[in-house]
């Protein structure tokens, strides 16, 4: 049977050339005790991907993706070099590549890498140049979506494909016309709202993270501007509502945790350390070494069945939820963000749901017949 294995790379651990003031991953390396494992180390690629390789057939699949941090700021070399000992392993795997990228570094000379080995690139600009410049800074707080829209044009020119990942803040889910409009005018096709967390070990919700009241909000008002266009015949993803398609029509899960249940993301950072997730990617959840021992061998350690089968106690709001069965609390890092609120009388998630559903197979039936089968 055909394997198919997801890794998450992050070549230069926390190192980044933006200063976003809702990072979540500046906040998990703060509280490690190594705060950034630097630039990966040439000898740790060269010791990794045969560990790797260890457990695949021919013609299984292996998907890569590169996240920070700052991806980038490993250097186009890196990549280079990386690559070409992917390209120097005997086994036929098929290889595919995602970078998930604030897009400042990236110029003319990182396209053939892009193009050539067919990256998806995640691109992140938050849904216009007001709502961007707030929070996307330098490191003299400077804004930088003018630079970040130049890399798309750059992208578009060349047919790179990408998506947009925006971080739906509490402020940004106010204007989810504004966004969406953003959206068409800049000719998005792929989108991604990525909810905005509080930071892992926070005493009180910042003004930034998104609340499940808020949430709801924004995708109900979103959805009617989404499906009149999918009536006309134009598809535009937004990712979550394939993620609902997919999953009440199509039953596949296709995004981590929206059916509850945690997944080892293999999360390997600079120097070697495997963690199960990004959101918990801390020293008491580390698996092991990539360079020492295998994805299988990581995937027996003792923290990893610890991992999956974490039973967490429900809200008493989710007893009566009738899409408990499918979403089972969902993903344990958003429960603030996006589910049972803390008044315990709504669910951002079952509202969104309660306004998408009903139109599900419409969706699905329009969605095939506009050239894009989510189902």
């Amino acid at each position: 049977m055909k394997k198919h294995i997801s890794i998450l790379i992050k070549p230069a651990s926390a190192l980044c050339n933006l200063r976003c003031k809702y990072c979540f991953y500046a906040n998990i390396s703060s509280i490690r005790e190594v705060r950034s494992y630097g630039k990966m180390k040439d000898a740790v690629v060269e010791e990794m991907i045969p560990n790797i390789y260890a457990d695949l057939e021919d013609g299984d699949e292996l998907a890569i993706a590169f996240q920070g941090g700052e991806p980038t700021y490993a250097g186009l070399t890196y990549f280079e070099k990386f690559i070409a000992v992917i390209n120097r392993q005997e086994k036929r795997v098929h290889v595919t590549y995602a970078m998930q990228t604030n897009g400042t570094i990236i110029n003319e000379r990182w396209i053939p890498l892009l193009r050539d080995n067919h990256f998806l690139v995640g691109l992140s600009i938050d849904g216009g140049p007001l709502y961007h410049d707030a929070n996307r800074v330098d490191t003299h707080g400077g804004g930088t979506f003018r630079r970040v829209m130049q890399t798309k044009e750059l992208f578009d020119r060349y047919g790179i494909e990408y998506n947009i990942l925006c971080v739906l803040t509490n402020e940004l889910a106010k204007h989810p016309q504004k966004v969406y409009k953003f959206l068409v005018d800049n000719h998005v096709r792929f989108t991604q709202f990525i909810p905005c967390l509080d930071d892992l070990d926070a005493e009180e919700k910042s003004d930034f993270a998104l609340t499940p009241e808020r949430f709801a909000s924004f995708y109900q008002q979103l959805f009617p501007l989404w499906l009149g266009e999918l009536k006309r015949g134009r598809y535009r993803s937004i990712k979550l509502f394939d993620d609902i398609i997919n999953l009440f029509v199509g039953g596949r899960v296709t995004a981590c945790g929206l059916a509850g249940q945690c997944q080892i993301q293999y999360v390997i950072e600079a120097d070697g350390s495997v963690y199960p997730c990004d959101f918990y990617a801390l020293d008491k959840y580390r698996l092991g070494y990539i360079t020492e021992e295998t994805l299988k061998e990581l995937f027996s350690k003792p923290m990893s069945f610890a991992w999956l089968h974490d039973k967490r106690k429900l809200p008493a709001y989710c007893a009566t939820c009738p899409f408990k069965q499918y979403c089972c609390g969902g993903c344990k890092r958003m429960k603030d963000a996006m589910y049972v609120a803390p008044s315990g009388r709504m669910c951002g998630y079952q509202t969104v749901l309660q306004t998408i559903l009903p139109h599900a197979q419409e969706i699905a039936t329009l969605a095939t017949a506009a050239g894009e089968v989510t189902a």
